[in-house]
């Protein structure tokens, strides 16, 4: 399949696990967790835009994302499939689980809200301006992402994970990140999640602040059947940080499912 970087665990028959990495990702960040994935099939994607994935010929929103993913599903051919979204891939993880609940068998959500920033516009005018401000005035995308790593990883990250976390924002195009951002601010299912029917699987870094633990434990109590689980010293950085433990807990969750 174009556009797809496959690592398998084992074997290659039963429900599929499908990666989305966040905004400043690649499909490469999974290429660890995926190992502890006790033999399921995992494919890891790179979004549109990233990597060599093409991108939308629309400007991304979450509908025209959740369409993308679902192509890929059906081309994949092996029914329901269980979703793995760190951050922005979480989102839209559960985007689908709210348009095309039948594609997925499971949902883990690693460092994800189901709606950004607060209930008014204020945070998502200085969330931006933040962001795009230091690329306004000529910072580059290395630049920016050797400034920003120490504000993305927890007190435990090791140097691979932060030489990783460099490499995946920095290789991410401008135009790609300017226009995912402003995705990412629109985001709200913040009243839909009560009625999701998907088993959903929630983990949280401890000293992650984009996406902060109690947020997002208050979240899984919304949610029908879900379980939250918090790991120490991890910050935004999930896939990279812990990879070893998270492909554990996710293991022990999609298992659990059938």
């Amino acid at each position: 399949m174009r556009n797809v970087e496959m690592f398998f665990s084992g074997r290659i028959d039963g429900a599929p696990v499908i990666c989305l990495h966040g905004i400043g990702g690649h499909a490469s960040n999974f290429e660890q967790m995926t190992a502890h994935l006790g033999g399921y099939a995992c494919w890891c994607v790179n979004l549109p835009g990233y990597g060599d994935s093409a991108p939308l010929n629309v400007p991304s929103d979450f509908e025209h994302l959740s369409y993308w993913l679902g192509q890929i599903i059906s081309q994949l051919d092996r029914g329901a499939v269980h979703l793995v979204g760190h951050s922005i891939g979480g989102m839209i993880g559960l985007e689908h689980a709210c348009r095309r609940p039948e594609q997925i068998a499971s949902l883990s959500m690693l460092g994800a809200t189901s709606a950004f920033g607060g209930k008014d516009d204020s945070f998502k005018k200085t969330f931006l301006e933040a962001r795009l401000a230091p690329l306004d005035t000529g910072t580059t995308m290395q630049q920016m992402a050797e400034q920003a790593i120490d504000h993305l990883v927890g007190s435990s990250c090791d140097e691979a994970a932060r030489i990783a976390g460099i490499t995946s924002l920095a290789q991410v195009d401008e135009p790609v990140w300017r226009d995912i951002l402003r995705c990412l601010v629109n985001f709200n299912r913040r009243d839909d999640i009560a009625a999701i029917k998907t088993p959903v699987c929630i983990i949280a870094g401890e000293e992650d602040t984009n996406a902060p633990a109690r947020t997002l434990q208050k979240m899984a109590q919304t949610f029908l059947h879900a379980e939250f689980h918090c790991l120490k010293a991890v910050g935004h950085l999930l896939p990279l940080e812990s990879p070893a433990e998270i492909g554990q807990i996710i293991n022990r969750f999609i298992s659990g499912q059938k």
